[in-house]
């Protein structure tokens, strides 16, 4: 078997083969996952219906939480079906479109998280200029700007994953297609793609790590000087949801992808990158609204709104 039309499907090997607790991982990733998609959807419709959130910054949210929904969705639910059929294949052509989107939706989630430290920056370093350099046209492009980049980036190593070819094994060691343990089981010379996997991780990482960095110094720099300890704390609570979903999307995933080989022992943290697709999206929306009041005056609102409705 030379090349991916003789090699049609994969067998992805998933958490465990204990069946009881199999039964515990599939009620915990579709509780999370239900609660992500409902979390995120709700961050999305309270952003398009209520008229106090439609600033840049919840523009910005509301495409976060898109992302969100879109990368949790291409990772869970092809899991959740194999722990409920027990079907672990999974053919080439859905084993690397999964690899493809789920590594479009991360990189463009980066490039947008830097994007909202930006916002913050405008929107606490430059208020008075803030309605003025953040316009919808403005954020509209920068929002186009981060599915480009996305897309770019992951262009040149997925031509070249699609010229891999497999011999003797189709077994991933894995719950979903992800790059390295794919690259991991080729019996071709797969080091130039993981040089080249490598360093495209670490430009988008660290690029747009930098934009964050920098965007936090000055803002943090401003925050000093403000003259009152109340100035302070609300100046610092406009950010520090952000800074959370910062913390936690750049740290897992420097955990997990930012190594140089694949064909080395397997370093793929199974249970970090659980988290990683199904809990972190589960949490981002929870993160901003308990932390933003503006989002849960939004929330009271919708549901009077509903009930009076029901009511009717």
């Amino acid at each position: 078997m030379k090349n991916h039309t003789s090699l049609p499907t994969f067998i992805l090997l998933g958490l465990t083969d204990d069946p009881p607790m199999q039964v515990l991982i599939f009620i915990f990733l579709f509780a999370s996952y239900t609660l992500s998609v409902t979390g995120n959807l709700t961050i999305i419709i309270l952003t398009l219906v209520d008229s106090h959130l439609k600033t840049a910054m919840y523009f910005f949210l509301k495409n976060f939480s898109f992302l969100e929904t879109l990368f949790t969705t291409v990772c869970i639910p092809r899991f959740l079906y194999s722990l409920s059929t027990g079907d672990k294949t999974i053919s080439y052509n859905a084993c690397f479109s999964q690899i493809f989107f789920i590594f479009v939706f991360a990189a463009t989630e980066f490039f947008l998280l830097a994007i909202m430290s930006y916002d913050r920056y405008v929107a606490i370093c430059k208020p008075l200029q803030y309605a003025t350099i953040m316009n919808s046209r403005v954020c509209g492009g920068l929002v186009i700007c981060c599915w480009i980049a996305g897309c770019l980036v992951i262009f040149p190593p997925a031509s070249l994953g699609l010229e891999l070819e497999f011999c003797d094994s189709n077994i991933i060691d894995h719950f979903l297609c992800d790059a390295f343990p794919v690259l991991k089981i080729s019996c071709s010379d797969t080091w130039f793609l993981e040089q080249m996997v490598f360093t495209v991780a670490v430009l988008t990482v660290i690029g747009t790590f930098l934009c964050v960095f920098l965007s936090y110094t000055y803002i943090i720099k401003t925050i000093i000087k403000l003259p009152s300890a109340q100035q302070k704390m609300k100046a610092f609570s406009t950010c520090s949801s952000h800074l959370i979903v910062v913390s936690i999307t750049y740290g897992s995933c420097i955990f997990i992808y930012v190594k140089p080989s694949a064909k080395d022992e397997v370093a793929v943290n199974k249970g970090v990158l659980v988290l990683t697709t199904s809990v972190a999206p589960m949490l981002n929306p929870f993160i901003y609204s308990l932390r933003n009041k503006q989002v849960k005056q939004a929330f009271a609102d919708l549901i009077k709104r509903i009930s009076l409705i029901l009511r009717k």
